[in-house]
């Protein structure tokens, strides 16, 4: 019986460490607003406009090397495709919210790479800090 409680224990804590170090791993607070990569996609609340993400997103797979295979975007939203060296689909997606600020979604592959979306959103950020300030909206 003490076994068993020992061995109950060990697991419950564990998995306390596990999980508490996946909650450590998938949200931070940055200086561009609330990142997270949760289920395979990073996912960040952004203060520039749709236009603004949309032009510094563009900018940023051209750095890359990545050519956008497809592109849509409206006054609520944009999503954009294309296709990394090992025919992995990375999509991004911009959409408007009800706060007034823009949700920024990037997925790289079915089952999401971390590193690789961390990669583009930084360039994503990168770009939005050359932005002229007059042609950033306040």
């Amino acid at each position: 019986m003490r076994k068993r409680q020992v061995i109950l224990i060990s697991l419950l804590l564990g998995s306390m460490l596990l999980l508490q170090g996946c909650v450590v791993a998938a949200v931070g607070l940055g200086a561009a607003g609330t990142i997270a990569y949760a289920r395979g996609d990073l996912q960040a609340l952004e203060s520039e406009s749709i236009d603004e993400l949309y032009e510094a997103t563009l900018k940023a797979l051209e750095e890359l090397e990545l050519l956008p295979t497809s592109k849509n975007k409206d006054a609520l939203g944009a999503e954009i495709i294309t296709y990394d060296a090992q025919d992995k689909k990375i999509t991004i997606r911009i959409k408007s919210t009800a706060e007034g600020t823009t949700k920024l979604s990037i997925r790289v592959g079915v089952f999401g790479s971390e590193t690789k979306s961390r990669l583009i959103y930084q360039k994503i950020r990168d770009n939005l800090k050359k932005q002229p300030a007059h042609t950033r909206v306040p």
